[in-house]
């Protein structure tokens, strides 16, 4: 999981308050107080978030506090509600070779050309891609369709038959699954 920075931007009575309850919090609290050392934390971090009191077109994922009385908790809540929305953003687009795969459409596609897939599909390539080797139908039973091993039953060598159809017929590319000796994979 990766680690969520709040980089607290020149506001140090705030980074105080935030260090004390540190232990009860979900991100990592960093502050800085000038332009270049806050630069230099952004481009450290794949999962930032910027406590800033005055918006700043330069900087990406950043939450505009004013000064002034807040309440704490609230102010938390606000601060988990925009990492999940930078999460939610991050997680959307994935890349797969040629192909960019949306999964808030639920669609792969390659320059103008889409096809729409069902969650399974898509449950099923991710699965594929974590795995650095060929995965086994009744791997992808269990993780995937939740199915004990001990069943009898031919639902994953179905979908990928239809996915790989799905692939040939919209893309012309019979490679995108690729069958070896130990199971199922994508390059």
């Amino acid at each position: 999981m990766l680690i969520q920075n709040l980089i607290i931007y020149n506001f140090k009575p705030l980074y105080h308050i935030l260090e004390e309850l540190r232990l009860d919090l979900d991100f990592k609290i960093t502050y800085v107080d000038n332009l270049v050392t806050l630069n230099e934390e952004i481009k450290n971090s794949s999962n930032y978030l910027v406590l800033i009191n005055k918006k700043n077109t330069n900087i990406f994922n950043q939450f505009i506090l004013i000064n002034g009385q807040f309440n704490i908790y609230k102010l938390l809540e606000k601060i988990n509600i925009e990492f999940l929305k930078i999460k939610y953003r991050g997680q959307s687009k994935k890349k797969i070779n040629k192909y960019t795969l949306d999964l808030n459409s639920r669609e792969i596609k390659i320059n103008n050309t889409k096809l729409k897939l069902t969650e399974k599909e898509i449950d099923t390539i991710n699965y594929l891609l974590k795995s650095k080797k060929p995965v086994g139908i009744e791997e992808l039973q269990q993780k995937v369709w939740r199915y004990k091993s001990d069943m009898e039953t031919h639902t994953v060598e179905t979908h990928i038959y239809r996915l790989r159809k799905k692939f040939l017929n919209k893309f012309n590319d019979k490679n995108f699954i690729l069958s070896k000796k130990d199971g199922y994979q994508i390059d």
